[in-house]
């Protein structure tokens, strides 16, 4: 008999549903995973949901088990966590990770997936994408003791971000966001909160993760001589100005670029992403992390919560996705 399982598709931009899929036999190499919880990253995936992915970065934007092409019919995600119901003897039964979309069972090399650690429960798990991302962000930015830092945008990303700086010794850190309800976010992670008007500047340095133009201009104006804005943000198919006159060539100021599809320069040469993928998960011990996950809905309900996701009617951070037995 064949074998299927449900996985969640977008059809055009703004539409989505759930569509049957057949399971293809697994190898000797393979894994069966059974999904308990995925996860919405609500900054790019919201993207793609609204058909935002310009057509030059189809590519570079592709989810490492995406099938279909942008703008659409395609099935994307990136954020999941199952249990290991069929495969080699040390992982039968272990809860994973992996970068797989929104499906209740699916067949991948067991390379793909990672274990979660015994300390971290499988539904805080699914963060681990996006503290990657932090990692991967503060091994380009390399930030010192003593230094101080503001991190604007109070968004999975920048949140996740703050989280980890929030362990590195005598850093002054200030998450700062336009709305004063993620004051409380920054309280649960053990940081400062500022609105933009109201932050801390002399920075060393500024990760910039609102997707804002006014964000990352209040990025520069934060500044110390000298100072970097790590930029995080994706702006898809928008245009952003940015302003490079006044003092930015006098204060020496630096703007630098990090993304995630790649092990940053500084540590690519001795770790691979699966270490670093390891690494995140091991963070994700801290309880306090679990101030992220702001929402949760049931798989089924996923093609009527994505439009207000990405409409901003369900404002928020991570938004968990829950699986039956499936």
């Amino acid at each position: 008999m064949e074998r299927v399982a449900r996985a969640f598709w977008l059809r055009t931009p703004g539409h989505g549903e759930v569509r049957e899929v057949p399971l293809p036999v697994p190898g000797a190499d393979d894994v069966v995973v059974r999904a308990l919880f995925s996860g919405v990253s609500r900054g790019t995936e919201t993207l793609v949901f609204r058909g935002g992915v310009p057509e030059s970065q189809y590519a570079t934007m592709r989810a490492p088990f995406q099938e279909g092409e942008f703008p659409g019919p395609v099935k994307y995600g990136y954020l999941n966590v199952g249990v290991v119901e069929e495969g080699p003897a040390a992982l039968l039964g272990r809860t994973v990770f992996s970068l797989y979309p929104h499906q209740t069972r699916f067949v991948v090399p067991a390379s793909a997936v990672t274990p979660v650690p015994e300390t971290v429960p499988a539904a805080r798990a699914v963060l681990a994408g996006t503290v990657e991302t932090a990692v991967n962000a503060l091994w380009d930015a390399a930030p010192l003791i003593g230094d101080r830092i503001a991190v604007i945008g109070a968004g999975m990303v920048g949140a996740s971000v703050a989280a980890v700086l929030a362990r590195f010794p005598a850093v002054r850190v200030q998450l700062v966001d336009a709305n004063p309800a993620r004051a409380g976010v920054a309280e649960a992670l053990g940081v400062d909160f500022a609105l933009p008007e109201e932050a801390a500047d002399d920075c060393d340095l500024v990760v910039h993760a609102s997707a804002t133009e006014a964000g990352l201009a209040r990025a520069l104006e934060l500044l110390a001589p000298e100072g970097t804005v790590l930029e995080l943000s994706w702006y898809g198919d928008r245009r952003v100005s940015l302003p490079l006159g006044e003092a930015f060539h006098s204060r020496r100021l630096v703007v630098r670029s990090s993304q995630v599809g790649t092990v940053s320069p500084a540590r690519g040469s001795r770790r691979t992403f699966a270490d670093r993928l390891a690494l995140a998960l091991e963070l994700l011990a801290d309880p306090a992390l679990d101030a992220l996950v702001t929402g949760e809905c049931a798989f089924e309900e996923l093609p009527e919560v994505l439009p207000r996701l990405a409409s901003g009617e369900l404002p928020g951070l991570c938004h968990r996705v829950r699986y039956g037995s499936a």
